[in-house]
């Protein structure tokens, strides 16, 4: 079918929101007419190189929700009307890791920046005559996708599909860096570097698996207040302005966990990071970097001597079929803020604003609404 994408043709250009031809689905796959996609900080390292492709055009988009239009040969589980989720790793159940409960560290992962489909290696999306790679092999910067069933998480249909594509990526991600990476536990200190689209999630995580403290570090202030909101019990512009203070509240002994969610993540940050981390504590790596960039500060003599954890970690190291309709029950019980989050909706064709607003810090999560005009 022909309808719109926001595509990025080279790296430092901008999205450009012009037609694009979507296949239906093969075997396997279906399609999902989507109600929203989430602006995600990884869709702004196509943009600046950091994460690399084999080649350009690339659709973007990772984070989406929406109803199955069609459905392909020997899908399972899935029928047409139901109402999904976007998984930005797919989960295939039968890996290895996927047998062995890490769903997020599914072998099919390895093809997410290579937008060959899952089931025959060809490309589901064209633009101008050319393959179109999509992003996490979803591509949301469009009102239709047609993706594998191992990349969409059926829902609950009362749940808003406006804001319910959040928990594709940045919700699962930031709360399960907290409970399950970082595994938080009730009474400790625990330090959030970033608080955007998923370092606001580790704040809810941490607060939710009830920490004494949540300490929330960001240079912007309006998500320095926004955070108290989310749980944070206190907070500060930069690691160093919360160096002397987490060593006063903790009586010397530092934060049990530290979770590093800056959009960004420079080699500095990692001894920052430890630096206000507990002897024998975690700090946690979630946010992403460029993947050229090999140099990190790291005291090798405080690691070993403290004995402190450093600890990589993809999508919260949640199993997305169990965590994403456990998150939605949370929010439908008010026990987790979804609708907080979605700090401004845009409109596709606003799409590049969206991103220079992110980009200022003046939103927690931009989220596109799709309409009518969209399609």
């Amino acid at each position: 079918m022909k309808t719109k994408g926001a595509i990025l043709w080279g790296i430092g250009e901008e999205w450009s929101v012009e037609e694009i031809e979507v296949g239906d689905p093969k075997a396997g796959e279906v399609t999902v007419e989507l109600a929203a996609s989430g602006l995600c900080h990884s869709d702004e390292h196509l943009v600046t190189g950091g994460s690399p492709v084999p080649f350009y055009p690339v659709l973007g988009g990772h984070e989406g929700s929406g109803v199955v239009t069609k459905v392909g040969p020997g899908v399972t589980g899935l029928k047409e009307g139901d109402h999904v989720v976007t998984a930005f790793i797919p989960a295939c159940g039968q890996c290895p890791p996927c047998s062995s409960g890490h769903q997020n560290l599914c072998d099919l992962g390895a093809g997410l920046l290579t937008g060959q489909s899952i089931s025959d290696g060809t490309f589901r999306v064209q633009a101008k005559g050319k393959d179109v790679i999509t992003m996490c092999l979803l591509g949301t910067f469009s009102p239709y996708i047609t993706v594998h069933q191992a990349s969409v998480v059926k829902i609950e249909p009362d749940i808003p599909l406006a804001i319910a594509a959040l928990v594709g990526c940045g919700v699962t991600t930031g709360f399960g860096s907290a409970t399950h990476v970082a595994d938080v536990r009730p009474g400790e200190t625990v330090v959030v570097m970033g608080t955007g689209g998923v370092g606001m999630n580790a704040v809810q995580g941490a607060a939710a698996a009830g920490a004494k403290r949540v300490i929330a570090i960001d240079p912007v202030e309006s998500k320095r207040e926004r955070a108290m909101e989310f749980g944070a019990t206190h907070t500060f512009a930069s690691a160093e302005a919360a160096l002397e203070p987490v060593n006063e509240l903790t009586w010397g002994r530092m934060a049990e966990k530290t979770i590093i969610t800056v959009g960004d993540i420079q080699g500095e940050d990692i001894q920052q990071a430890l630096a206000l981390t507990a002897k024998g504590g975690r700090a946690v790596v979630t946010g992403m970097g460029n993947a050229a960039n090999q140099d990190v500060k790291l005291s090798l003599f405080e690691l070993t001597l403290l004995q402190k954890d450093l600890q990589g970690a993809i999508f919260g190291g949640s199993n997305p079929r169990k965590e994403i309709p456990w998150l939605l029950s949370m929010y439908q019980e008010g026990q987790l803020k979804l609708d907080e989050l979605a700090t401004t909706k845009y409109k596709l064709e606003d799409i590049n604003k969206g991103y220079q607003d992110m980009r200022d810090g003046k939103n927690i999560r931009g989220m596109i609404e799709y309409t009518a005009a969209d399609r």
